[in-house]
């Protein structure tokens, strides 16, 4: 519960908004869609990420190590995409997508929290 706890400030400065977390999305736009619809860009669709097993967005040909990690049924939640924020290939080693990270605890979580509440967007 501690532990929780603590995550939770972690996701909650108080500078970081909803806003924030959209104008975060923006670089990541060129890739994937929060709109359900959109399909057939370079990466999954991102549309109700929260719950999702990792490597699960149909039609999409995800890298040997997100396919493991689906195989293994990690699902994502904001614990676990917070760290794949912060550093995808350490996270996932031979992942495709290249992103080098966001080293802001804030950023994070405004971008964590702009993913996980569709009303948010």
């Amino acid at each position: 519960m501690k532990s929780a706890l603590c995550f939770l400030l972690l996701l909650a400065p108080v500078s970081a908004s909803a806003e924030d977390g959209a104008k975060l999305f923006t670089p990541c736009r060129a890739c994937h869609s929060l709109d359900p619809a959109e399909q057939g860009l370079p990466g999954p669709n991102l549309s109700d990420l929260i719950g999702r097993t990792v490597g699960s967005a149909e039609g999409f040909d995800y890298s040997p190590a997100l396919r493991k990690a689906n195989a293994d049924g990690l699902r994502w939640d904001a614990q676990r995409l917070d760290r794949f924020l912060n550093d995808p290939a350490e996270m996932f080693p031979g992942l495709w997508m290249s992103i080098r990270g966001i080293e802001d605890a804030g950023d994070r979580g405004a971008l964590v929290r702009f993913l996980s509440d569709p009303a948010s967007r």
